[in-house]
């Protein structure tokens, strides 16, 4: 290309000092006697008239362009100027560089261009308007043919062996159109030209992927558009490269009513339920449930913060791997407050969520939406499920980055556990589990203005994200109706269009066991528990005790009840001794229970443990007006009915029955030490602090 350049633009170009008289005065007298007009710029005369934006067409601008020119060659090496005028060479529009115009009409590096092309290529510049006819699809023009032609017979000179190249059509050459030219995974590739200065990138984006993402993201808003949805994104991660596959960033890329250019892969909004899995995940891990431990779903407040369910409806007692994949508000609310270090917020500040508030402002409510994340953050945490619980940062490129040191967030035990717990979701089509398995979960923010759904399957990673970028509400938008199915569909399609790699092999941690529990109240079964199933166990931490639920009583067949010593008239049934809180919700709710017969037999029924605080919660900071002090509600629940006593301090406060509540107004200020006694002697503490402000 530079042996054709040269050989048409400027034949002395590396014995001139930047201006050819010769060639200069043979165009002046061309122009003066009205002969076919003569160009007479060299290479580094037209470098000149474009880098300085020189008008050249009047003796003054000529003349500027002369020493212009002369200026260049006393500054720069003739290598260097033939470089800036090989990358600023008018191509045709804005097409500028033989880089650019290789690549766009022949779809090639100019480092492998053919001769024939080159030659093509070399006589643009001169006049692109004029000579470009061939490259929009129609025949060549006869001035591209006679001046490749020229260029040609001074080639063949110079190379006497490429005489072939003078032979009819040995020039012609395919060009491409700039219609044609591809326009895959903008988004990205803006976002990457923000980013990188390098003139040339290879992302990791797979483009059969990559078209699949698009295909069905776009079918899919077209057929919503009736009800409102307009826009949604999606982001597919390699797990085990943690390389981005495919990234679609809206709807339509080119679609300015909708914002189509913004990229909601890096947006940041309210993920909903979406984080509800790392609830459970640092649950796991901090001893506090195992797989099928029983949370209570019930009515709850947490220091004024009364969470709610979305159906607006509490389910009692709820397997905690059932409360996830329905994702009930309050079970995961009630983990978030018995959560130790690390909790949520740390948890999202270790895997670089950017832009997070104070801990403070969130709360509990961080749980179920209460913060913002974007696409791009999200789909690193299920990730880092995937990779046993350590996160790693996304990759764009299909080189390898220098290394970066995963960092631990979860252990690997808890991140199987999790990830087994949101594969049993059923789907919204079949209302059964995915097959092969896949791991999701959905996410509605509040005032349903984003629906999510994000999760794992085989080695990928996918986080969809459904919506209108102006924030607008629309009660379409929720997770499990209106994001699972776009999840699910890219997930069908990858799979039919063989695009999904295989599953991979499990891979069980030393410490992760599975054992079998007593269904009803998630503990050992005793000889009373019918029936059973099993459980996922973190060896030396999870919780684990022999089950108290059921109990095998004596009954007196006359009077129904209990009976302390085996006869003629008596029968053993088995009861379930339910807490005093949960037989309200029962209750509440008209759930049929069969309560244990009435009557006391010391013989009959073994007291169930000590007594537990359920208000006020452990590590609040109960805070005071001085002219409006607010009572403290004391609450815990009991194996028995006995009423319990409440002490700070050791002054004794009240009493009051197991689930029911006792008001108390702090006298002062300070640390306080409670204590809650049962009948017989059994207690729990806990510590409180109470602050005053005016």
């Amino acid at each position: 290309m530079r042996e054709a350049v040269l050989l048409y633009e400027d034949r002395w170009f590396y014995w001139h000092p930047g201006f050819n008289p010769w060639a200069l005065i043979r165009a002046s007298a061309a122009t003066v006697l009205g002969q076919r007009r003569i160009g007479g710029s060299t290479i580094t005369m037209q470098v000149a008239r474009r880098a300085f934006a020189i008008d050249s067409r009047n003796v003054r601008g000529k003349l500027h362009q002369v020493a212009a020119a002369a200026w260049l060659e006393w500054r720069y090496s003739k290598r260097e100027i033939l470089e800036a005028y090989l990358n600023i060479a008018p191509f045709g529009g804005n097409i500028e560089g033989v880089g650019a115009a290789s690549l766009i009409y022949l779809r090639k590096p100019a480092s492998i261009l053919t001769i024939p092309e080159a030659l093509n290529l070399a006589v643009i510049p001169q006049n692109p308007r004029k000579r470009l006819g061939e490259f929009a699809g129609l025949s060549a023009s006869e001035d591209l043919r006679s001046s490749r032609q020229r260029l040609a017979q001074r080639w063949v000179t110079k190379f006497p062996g490429d005489a072939r190249f003078l032979e009819n059509n040995a020039l012609q050459t395919p060009f491409k159109t700039r219609a044609g030219l591809s326009s895959r995974a903008p988004h990205l590739v803006d976002a990457l030209l923000r980013q990188r200065p390098e003139r040339e990138l290879k992302t990791s984006v797979d483009l059969p992927t990559q078209t699949v993402l698009e295909r069905v993201l776009d079918e899919y808003i077209k057929s919503r558009k009736n009800v409102g949805i307009h826009n949604a994104c999606a982001v597919l991660v390699d797990t085990g490269t943690m390389q981005v596959k495919a990234l679609v960033g809206s709807a339509d890329y080119h679609n300015e009513a909708i914002s189509g250019q913004v990229n909601c892969v890096l947006s940041r909004r309210s993920p909903g339920s979406t984080l509800k899995p790392f609830i459970y995940g640092l649950a796991l891990d901090q001893g506090l449930i195992h797989s099928a431990s029983i949370l209570k779903d019930s009515p709850s407040s947490y220091g004024g913060f009364s969470p709610e369910n979305f159906d607006g409806r509490f389910a009692g007692p709820i397997p905690a791997h059932e409360a996830l994949i329905r994702s009930r508000n309050v079970p995961a609310v009630d983990l978030a407050s018995r959560l130790g270090r690390p909790n949520l917020y740390d948890l999202l500040r270790m895997a670089g969520v950017q832009k997070l508030a104070p801990e403070t402002h969130y709360g509990l409510a961080l749980v179920l939406g209460g913060g913002e994340v974007s696409p791009e953050e999200l789909v690193q945490l299920y990730a880092m499920l995937a990779n046993h619980g350590r996160w790693t940062e996304l990759q764009y490129l299909a080189r390898t980055e220098s290394p970066v040191r995963p960092i631990p967030l979860l252990s690997a035990a808890a991140s199987q556990i999790t990830l087994e717990m949101l594969r049993q979701s059923p789907r919204p089509d079949t209302f059964a589990p995915a097959r092969p398995a896949v791991a999701w979960k959905t996410g509605t923010s509040w005032g349903f203005r984003d629906a999510w759904t994000a999760g794992v399957f085989g080695r990928y990673a996918l986080v969809v994200w459904v919506g209108n970028f102006d924030g607008s509400s629309n009660p379409a938008l929720i997770g499990i109706e209106t994001a699972a199915p776009l999840f699910l569909r890219i997930v069908d399609a990858l799979r039919a269009e063989r695009l999904a790699p295989p599953e991979v092999a499990f891979s069980q941690p030393a410490d992760l066991q599975k054992i079998e529990v007593c269904a009803a109240s998630g503990d050992l079964p005793n000889d009373a528990c019918r029936v059973r199933q099993t459980a996922w166990f973190i060896a030396g931490k999870s919780p684990i005790r022999q089950s108290t639920l059921h109990r095998k009583v004596l009954i007196d067949t006359r009077n129904g009840k209990l009976a302390c010593v085996a006869g003629p008239h008596t029968r053993e049934e088995t009861f379930e001794y339910w807490s005093s809180d949960m037989l309200t919700l029962f209750k509440r709710a008209g759930l049929p229970l069969r309560l244990p017969p009435a009557g006391e037999c010391d013989q009959a029924v073994a007291v169930d443990g000590a007594p537990r605080i359920i208000s006020p919660l452990r590590g609040v900071t109960h805070v005071q007006r001085t002219n409006l002090p607010q009572p403290i509600q004391l609450r815990a629940e009991s194996g028995s009915a006995a009423p319990l006593h409440w002490f700070a301090q050791d002054a004794l406060l009240g009493q009051n029955r197991p689930g029911e509540t006792l008001s108390w107004t702090p006298p002062r200020p300070g640390r306080y030490t409670l204590r809650v006694v049962d009948a017989d002697g059994r207690s729990e503490t806990r510590e409180l602090v109470v602050e005053q402000v005016q």
